[in-house]
């Protein structure tokens, strides 16, 4: 049971913040054929962190972290801005493996959830002991960590900082994940550990070669308290075109907390993207990051790059808006939010 003295308030994205969590890729992993093509990705990724706050980056071991340090010093990277941390990894998506912080007293908490591959499709134990591993390395420095016996993954929830929780109910009620509790102890649970007065579920809008199981984070994102930019789909042709089609209907149909429509900002549908196997990649605008002073939005060579970044430049009007070239991320069938977690003021010490 979490602190009946607290009462806690997990901080939106756009709230300040001290760090974003990095889990860099490496040979014994499955981007071990694509190491190539990837590792600048995340060096482009760290440059603009590292441009704002402190990018904290898990390593493997000690010669991976040397390796990681050389990448970043090539890159121009400040040795001043970066924190390079040694832990085992099964994988890279921070989002999914790395703590959910709260504020409780006005200071930040930690919470450790425990992170089972999406449900146990993939190995997950050395992913799962990241946060511990950090925690008790001093990586957070006073920062306290609860460990929460439940599975979530950060990928799963949007928060406006107003008491609103946005999420997908293929996501959160799969019996994979907690098959024993509810709907209602789910929302339960959520609201005492994330200060969450009101659920907003979406029903509908998975993508194909989501295996997820439907973040919400590849769909429908706040961009503030009364804003959702959110994957949408123009092509009739296309098979996502009537899920998204409901989706939208949804994302309609919800109020905010003043009881007005949201302003919702519909983002370009990018073309099909297929890896060698011939399947479909989840490629979506949505997966963008949130950090002090920028967003970084996924792109794809695609035509509506462009065109996405335009869309979401009214969103964050004190933000630059920053395209990062994400096509060799998704052919691990995640993008550029699933790979970072942001941490907020207070938890790293510049």
């Amino acid at each position: 049971m979490p602190n009946q003295d607290c009462q806690p308030y997990l901080p939106p994205e756009w709230a300040p913040q001290s760090g974003v969590m990095l889990t860099w890729p490496h040979d014994q992993g499955d981007w071990s054929q694509r190491l190539t093509e990837v590792e600048p990705v995340f060096v482009e990724i760290a440059r603009h962190i590292a441009s704002e706050e402190i990018v904290l980056i898990v390593c493997r071991d000690h010669a991976h972290k040397a390796h990681v340090g050389n990448l970043l010093q090539t890159a121009g990277i400040s040795q001043d801005s970066t924190r390079l941390a040694i832990a085992p990894s099964n994988d890279t998506w921070a989002r999914d493996h790395g703590p959910l912080t709260v504020v409780c007293r006005q200071q930040p908490l930690m919470l450790d959830f425990q992170f089972n591959g999406w449900g146990n499709k993939y190995p997950s134990d050395q992913d799962n002991a990241i946060n511990r591993i950090l925690s008790m390395a001093n990586v957070f420095g006073d920062t306290p960590m609860e460990t929460v016996d439940m599975v979530l993954e950060g990928g799963s929830l949007e928060v406006d900082g107003s008491g609103t929780l946005l999420t997908t109910e293929h996501c959160l009620l799969s019996p994979t994940r907690n098959p024993n509790l509810s709907r209602e102890e789910i929302e339960q649970r959520l609201a005492e550990r994330f200060g969450i007065e009101r659920f907003l579920w979406l029903n509908r809008g998975q993508l194909e070669g989501d295996d997820t199981d439907g973040h919400i984070d590849t769909l429908a994102r706040f961009c503030d308290r009364d804003t959702i930019a959110y994957q949408s789909c123009d092509d009739p042709a296309d098979n996502h075109y009537l899920e998204l089609q409901v989706m939208e209907q949804e994302l309609q149909a919800f109020r905010t907390i003043t009881g007005d429509p949201y302003r919702l900002v519909a983002l370009p549908w990018p073309r099909a993207i297929y890896n060698d196997e011939g399947e479909r990649l989840p490629a979506t605008y949505a997966n963008f990051l949130i950090i002090n002073n920028k967003v970084l939005v996924p792109t794809y060579r695609d035509a509506n790059d462009d065109k996405a970044l335009e869309r979401l430049r009214p969103c964050f009007p004190d933000r630059q808006i920053i395209g990062i070239d994400c096509l060799p991320i998704v052919h691990q069938y995640g993008s550029l939010h699933c790979l970072t977690m942001q941490l907020p003021a207070g938890v790293i010490s510049g």
